[in-house]
């Protein structure tokens, strides 16, 4: 399992493919579904059927229109 320090910020995710995120270390994930973000290397990830509650330690700087979970939280 990764650890990674506590990130100081958070804020809710609204998902689109235009806004570009403050970089985040993580992406708190409140209800099941898709993320779909862009890295920092500008590739889209797809992380399928994400479960309720789960903290996917990535990098990204969007989090794309395509994703269907729900209540994220992004941390940095």
């Amino acid at each position: 399992m990764a650890t990674f320090d506590s990130a100081p910020y958070s804020a809710a995710i609204v998902k689109s493919d235009s806004t570009l995120l403050t970089p985040t270390r993580a992406i708190y994930v409140g209800g099941t579904g898709d993320v779909v973000i862009t890295d920092m290397k500008d590739t889209v990830v797809t992380y399928s059927a994400v479960p309720q509650g789960v903290i996917l330690p990535v990098q990204c700087k969007k989090v794309m229109a395509a994703s269907t979970a729900t209540l994220m939280v992004a941390m940095w």
